[in-house]
């Protein structure tokens, strides 16, 4: 390797074994690499510098950097630009943007969305791999252009089949950062990934686990309720209190008890790919920007997500708001014409806040639900979902 990383940054042994093995690899590139970092190893610094080299190697090499969502693809994006590599021949959004085009009706209705034949990228890089579906993958792999996918190889698998293509990483970034070590988000989460146990305690400025048995801790949580906006995530582990916790957050906000608000927080259930302004993922979080009934089994709606221009229209299920699992048949209706599903998303279970961080996250621990590895997963999910304030209802 002929060049030395000359960044100003304090790098871990680890971070610089997996820059030397990437630049290795990318001489004579395999199909695909990838790499497994846990919350706070410094995967977007290591990236960064990674696309530095490449640039003073092959100044003309076109590179894709590509997301399963559009938020994790615009936070990667102000990362990259903040680290000055971002490059104007460079490409920065959602995968689907990426490799799919969409096939337009006359009157402008999306029919369907076709894979692009060919892609103008020397490289790929995939963030946030872990999200990563067996279908996107092979339509990735199909290009025959490397690719470097990354993620966090400590958080559950995809929410949608068996295939994680984090579960073995080729290289991985297991040392914290010295200046994440302090963070005690980032405590609480090796906590979380080596144990499976937190102890009841301030870990620092807004990171406490309370118990539940005390009269504070509901007034703690209730609080939040009060206080819910765009900023927090509440987080449990079933779907019955799930539930339970959207009523309970709706009624302090005096909903209506029959039916969603303009203003309300609500989670997609299942894929559009029909959108206009890119698909609507399983897990994507928005607000209600409009809605009234339409007809017997739908609203008519318009929900605003973060880092997209203009409101996604549809058709809403009535029937799914408040349900346990996501809907594939109604009585009376093919199930083509179900419509959106969506639901109340003030609180969602871990596997659904997978693909979603905030700065406030309040967690309800449910132990028992699963044991060893598996419980560890879940645990260290939740807990990583949040940037800035930790609360832990134990």
């Amino acid at each position: 390797m002929t060049h030395k990383y000359t960044h100003n940054f304090d790098l871990s042994p680890d971070q610089r074994n997996v820059l030397n093995q990437l630049a290795l690899w990318y001489r004579n590139p395999s199909p695909h690499i990838t790499v497994g970092g846990y919350a706070g190893t410094g995967k977007t610094t290591m990236l960064s510098i990674f696309r530095d080299y490449l640039n003073k190697q092959k100044p003309t090499l076109k590179v894709a950097f590509a997301a399963f969502t559009g938020k994790a693809a615009q936070i990667l994006q102000t990362k990259l630009i903040d680290q000055q590599v971002f490059f104007k021949q460079d490409y920065i959004g959602t995968i689907h943007r990426l490799i799919y085009t969409p096939l337009v009706s006359h009157t402008g209705q999306i029919i369907t969305w076709d894979k692009n034949e060919f892609l103008p990228y020397g490289l790929i890089i995939i963030d946030e791999a872990s999200m990563i579906t067996q279908q996107i993958w092979n339509d990735l792999r199909s290009y025959k252009i490397p690719i470097i996918a990354v993620g966090d190889h400590g958080q559950l698998p995809p929410i949608e089949g068996d295939f994680n293509l984090m579960d073995k990483p080729q290289l991985t970034l297991e040392q914290i950062h010295r200046q994440a070590a302090d963070n005690p988000i980032i405590q609480v989460a090796n906590l979380a990934r080596e144990t499976g146990e937190i102890p009841t305690k301030q870990f620092g400025p807004g990171v406490i686990k309370l118990p539940q048995s005390l009269p504070e801790t509901q007034e703690y949580a209730e609080d939040i309720f009060r206080s819910f906006d765009q900023d927090t995530l509440i987080i449990c582990g079933t779907n019955k209190m799930r539930i339970q916790l959207n009523n309970y957050v709706r009624q302090i906000h005096e909903r209506n008890p029959d039916m969603p608000e303009v203003g309300e927080t609500v989670i997609c259930l299942k894929n559009n790919y029909q959108n206009p302004t890119g698909p609507v993922y399983n897990g994507m979080i928005g607000q209600l920007s409009y809605i009234a009934p339409l007809e017997a089994h739908w609203y008519d709606a318009e929900i605003e997500f973060p880092y997209q221009n203009q409101p996604y229209h549809t058709k809403l299920s009535q029937h799914q708001f408040n349900q346990s699992q996501t809907l594939s048949t109604v009585e009376g209706l093919h199930f083509t014409e179900i419509g959106d599903r969506f639901d109340y998303g003030y609180a969602l279970t871990a596997h659904k806040a997978q693909g979603s961080q905030a700065k406030r996250v309040l967690l309800f621990e449910q132990p028992g639900l699963w044991r060893g590895p598996d419980w560890n997963r879940w645990l260290y999910t939740a807990v990583t979902r949040a940037t800035e304030e930790l609360i832990i209802i134990g």
